[in-house]
């Protein structure tokens, strides 16, 4: 179905190659799945198969691309588009209309289907993706999560034989994506539709996948089976690196392997005392919320919150998408202004804060971090950063690469990948050194290195007597860093406690470890080797 041939991608300024010489076939009804490190190529690699790449992007191509035996060197995108579905990274960049239904028949419509054809198309999609509730809804108006699943609802209802996306689970909750990637996987072995996904959250995806494409940097790629590939990568699920930790034969793709391979060490830590959770002692509050209310029109978001943020506590704020997330922390930061109640940051009304007040108070950072980001490079954008902050000119830029190394100064922030686009935006936040830092969705696009260290650039915050607010889905990342657990649906918060005990409590967010664990309270890889090292 999709045949690359000698196929070597460099880009304008660029000193080494996406890829080079690779030749590969992927079958019909093939779920393939691209992996490596933040900003190496996998959103090229994917644009290449619909000709994006070099036909919009730029770039020197060599050798072929085939999709169903059509040449993309031959034709444009437009004339792949009754092949190749392809949902990218920012689902609003591709939005035409303003109606979800508009949006999902809009594409049919310049196919120019019949119109009972679209309208069943439609129908179909709706219900598939659990977007009926949703049909009338303005996208503008919808969570990042709600509006992925409408992006890959266009490109579902053309009916492509192959399917491209790029992050596609990102700002999806757990249970979200579960189901993305179950009706993937059942499109796959139904109907032969062949499916190309690029994803950081190995965790999620990696036990669908019939094969992995590894692209590892300077043209270097791997490919071969996930067990292939997971036994040696860096890049590998957390039970992928608890089999590593425990010294075992196999790698495990999957939970209940995992399980079964780990028994005895279960019945090992049983016999230990029990890990006792991390405590804040700060009793000092840098935001009080108090009674608030919040809506859109007629659709409540927020209801009756009340809680309060402590001094050196790293809050996840957690729920399924649309539950209120991202108008809690807009709320906090002043950006929006509630309808009835008090929000308080450090005695002051975050939503009359101006100028530099308001960076040195809160520094905010929205699931778009291109909305924060206006200069012409890296450069210019940290050296802007640090006049606006005023800092030691070159900290924010050094802030930047020791966050995602090897960003080229000169790169305008468009060009970046999502991962790198989103390091840049929390370089120039944190150079400011506010004393509340938020974050939303602050994973999208980050590989699990540039997760580690946004993981200790956290800590490093709350250990200065500041604090920390995320919302996110990333289950893994709050069972490293999170001391404070927030539960959101429908508005109202549902759950507030330690990390461990709301993680727990719900098998859908629970993190991997804690699932192959389970009774026994432990969350991470690292709580595992602890435990082993200092039981008798």
């Amino acid at each position: 179905m999709i045949t690359f041939s000698n196929v070597s991608l460099i880009y304008p300024n660029s000193t080494q190659a996406v890829v080079e010489n690779l030749s590969f076939t992927i079958a019909e009804g093939e779920f393939v799945l691209v992996m490596g490190p933040t900003g190496v190529g996998k959103s090229s690699l994917l644009r290449l198969i619909n000709g994006l790449v070099p036909h919009h992007t730029g770039g020197i191509l060599a050798g072929d691309v085939s999709v169903d035996g059509i040449s993309t060197r031959n034709v444009k995108p437009g004339g792949l588009a009754h092949l190749v579905g392809f949902v990218g990274q920012n689902p609003l960049n591709g939005f035409v209309t303003d109606i979800v239904e508009e949006e999902l028949a809009f594409g049919m419509e310049t196919l120019n289907l019949a119109p009972d054809v679209m309208r069943k198309r439609v129908e179909e999609v709706l219900d598939l993706l659990s977007l009926a509730h949703l049909r009338q809804r303005s996208i503008a108006t919808l969570s990042g999560g709600e509006q992925q699943r409408v992006a890959i609802g266009s490109a579902l209802v053309m009916h492509p034989k192959v399917l491209v996306l790029d992050e596609p689970t990102s700002a999806l909750d757990p249970i979200a994506a579960e189901e993305v990637l179950s009706i993937l996987h059942r499109l796959v072995h139904d109907l032969s539709l062949t499916v190309v996904i690029a994803e950081h959250k190995l965790e999620r995806v990696i036990q669908f996948a019939d094969r992995v494409i590894y692209i590892l940097g300077n043209g270097l790629v791997h490919i071969g089976t996930p067990a292939e590939i997971l036994k040696t990568s860096q890049i590998a699920p957390p039970i992928v690196h608890l089999a590593r930790a425990l010294n075992l034969p196999d790698v495990a793709l999957t939970v209940r392997d995992m399980r079964r391979m780990s028994a005895p060490l279960r019945d090992r830590l049983s016999k230990i005392p029990q890990p006792i959770p991390p405590v804040v002692n700060s009793t000092e509050g840098i935001v009080h919320v108090a009674g608030v209310w919040l809506a859109y029109g007629n659709k409540s978001a927020l209801r009756d919150i009340s809680l309060t943020i402590h001094r050196g506590e790293i809050v996840a704020v957690m729920g399924r998408n649309g539950a209120g997330k991202s108008s809690l922390l807009r709320s906090i930061v002043g950006v929006l202004e509630v309808e009835r109640g008090k929000i308080s940051l450090l005695g002051k009304d975050p939503h009359t804060l101006r100028g530099r007040e308001r960076t040195q108070l809160a520094g905010f950072i929205p699931q778009e971090p291109s909305d924060i980001l206006y200069g012409q490079s890296v450069s210019q954008e940290c050296a802007q950063a640090d006049r606006d902050n005023h800092v030691d000119p070159g900290e924010t830029l050094a802030l930047l690469q020791k966050l995602v190394p090897g960003i080229s100064p000169t790169t305008h922030p468009r060009d970046l990948s999502e991962g790198q686009r989103l390091a840049l935006a929390l370089s120039v936040v944190l150079s400011a050194h506010p004393e509340l830092l938020v974050l939303d969705e602050p994973t999208r696009g980050l590989d699990y290195s540039s997760k580690n260290s946004l993981t200790t650039i956290l800590k490093s915050v709350a250990s200065e007597n500041r604090a920390v607010i995320l919302a996110t889905h990333d289950v893994e990342l709050v069972a490293q860093v999170a001391t404070r657990v927030i539960f959101i649906a429908d508005g109202e918060i549902v759950a507030d406690g330690s990390t461990v005990d709301v993680l727990l409590s719900s098998p859908a967010f629970a993190p991997q470890v804690a699932k192959v664990m389970s009774p026994a309270p432990y969350l991470t890889v690292k709580d595992i080797v602890d435990a082993m090292r200092n039981s008798p």
